[in-house]
């Protein structure tokens, strides 16, 4: 099989991207609209995240039938706690009888952001700038009635598994994204799915960090020397997207620490940075949470900075600037 990611379209669905190696792909990789993807073996499959809501993630478990049937899922890993990543797990585990994997990190967040969390902010009024945003971000998606069973195994670090005879890599990378950020590596295909710690033609997102801790799974990857990588969000890349994303993150940290000792505020860096090129990205406005994250990142600040806040800062931003 040929393994050049350049042939494989940014088109929605199931792609095979290496021998039984499968992206489950959702243009155009914007707020909710993640990937997923499936590592088959003789007698077994892996895999690898579900998706927003029940629908979307059972019209994708349909389209990988044709895989699985004969090679039934039995373990599901969950590379993240967002729940664009995991909230259709109880398609495949829990009574389904698929084993649920993630970090230990990932499975306290999941228990902290259940669906009913997203269900709550879509009924909450922010004022109409913000619930615009809201709306436009997560309105196509459905998280009613969703249920999260927890893991069946955590691990900390990395932990390697055995699917049907194929060695599979678990290496956990987070805090970066979220808390508990992992890669799943596939040696015997040089593939790495990556969560969100990629986000190809969108801007990505430091719901936690620090940051170092993101640029150096963007090196972490890079160390794999993969001929496929599947990132959480957007089309299938190789090192060169890897490194814009190292950039992205490497720029906006070096700027919020220049600026942070000339005693600017962060909200004044989200008014005043210049993204340059990185503002073609989708969903540019998140350097608004990445900034606010930096920044309680360099004065060592434990306060949890509200959601809700967060959205509202952003839909001001993208309205300032449409």
């Amino acid at each position: 099989m040929n393994k050049d990611f350049n042939n494989v379209s940014y088109t929605h669905g199931l792609h095979e991207v290496a021998d039984n190696v499968f992206a489950y792909l959702q243009p155009d990789g914007g707020w909710g609209w993640s990937n997923a993807g499936l590592i088959a073996s003789e007698w077994s499959s892996l895999l690898v995240d579900t998706l927003f809501d029940l629908k979307l993630t059972q019209n994708m478990l349909d389209s990988m039938s044709s895989v699985t049937s004969a090679h039934p899922i039995n373990v599901v890993v969950n590379t993240h706690a967002n729940g664009d990543h995991c909230y259709g797990n109880s398609l495949v585990g829990g009574d389904n009888g698929a084993q649920i994997i993630t970090t230990e990190a990932a499975a306290v967040e999941m228990e902290a952001i259940p669906p009913s969390a997203l269900e709550a902010l879509m009924q909450i009024d922010l004022g109409e700038a913000t619930n615009s945003y809201i709306q436009e971000a997560f309105g196509s998606f459905d998280f009613s009635n969703i249920e999260l069973p927890p893991p069946d195994r955590t691990f900390s670090g990395e932990l390697q598994l055995d699917v049907g005879g194929r060695t599979v890599e678990l290496i956990e990378v987070g805090p970066a994204h979220t808390s508990g950020d992992l890669l799943v590596h596939l040696p015997d295909t040089a593939t790495v799915f990556c969560g969100d710690i990629l986000f190809i033609r969108g801007t990505p997102i430091i719901w936690d960090g620090p940051v170092s801790n993101w640029i150096d799974a963007c090196d972490r990857i890079l160390g794999l020397e993969a001929d496929v990588i599947i990132p959480g969000h957007g089309p299938l890349t190789d090192a060169a997207g890897v490194t814009a994303v190292r950039d992205y993150l490497t720029f906006v940290d070096n700027e919020c620490r220049e600026r942070h000792a000339c005693g600017q505020t962060a909200a004044e860096v989200i008014a005043d940075i210049d993204l340059g090129g990185f503002k073609e990205w989708g969903e540019w406005e998140r350097i608004a949470v990445n900034v606010y994250a930096i920044f309680r990142e360099i004065e060592k600040d434990q306060t949890i900075q509200s959601p809700l806040a967060l959205f509202s800062e952003m839909a001001k931003l993208k309205k300032g600037n449409s």
